[in-house]
């Protein structure tokens, strides 16, 4: 499988993720995206999209672009704490299709970070994520 044009192997370790590799990813200044080829692990018992599926890489996808967003304003993170999150399920993906999670909006803070995800299958939208995230810093700047 070729992923868009853009798109990299995702290295970062994660036990969670892992059985859904292989998992893309696409950095911009302003966030990540991240991207799969839909298989059947993917799935659900109707062969769509699994809706944790789409919660676990959005949580995964918001968090990153958080992440980068807060350490180039210079905030030296040590972790993002997933504190809120909803997802409205707007349609189905299917095996075969490219889906992608897309942060289109981040608000850094120093203690709290939002975000949002549109969630596309092939370009069409089929569900959107909005996060909230504790930031905990570094220990040496949080003293």
């Amino acid at each position: 499988m070729t992923p868009p044009e853009g798109f990299a192997l995702l290295s970062r370790p994660s036990p969670l993720i892992d059985p859904w590799r292989p998992l893309f990813m696409r950095e911009a200044l302003d966030g990540v995206t991240l991207g799969i080829q839909v298989r059947e692990p993917h799935t659900n018992s109707r062969g769509t999209v699994h809706g944790g599926q789409f919660a676990a890489l959005a949580d995964q996808g918001m968090g990153m672009s958080c992440a980068a967003r807060l350490k180039d304003e210079g905030v030296p993170v040590a972790n993002l704490w997933t504190s809120s999150m909803t997802v409205d399920y707007l349609g189905v993906a299917r095996p075969g299709q490219w889906l992608a999670f897309d942060t289109v909006f981040c608000r850094p803070g120093k203690t709290l970070c939002h975000a949002e995800m549109d969630i596309t299958a092939d370009g069409e939208t089929v569900a959107r994520a909005r996060g909230a995230f504790r930031v905990t810093l570094e220990r040496a700047a949080a003293a």
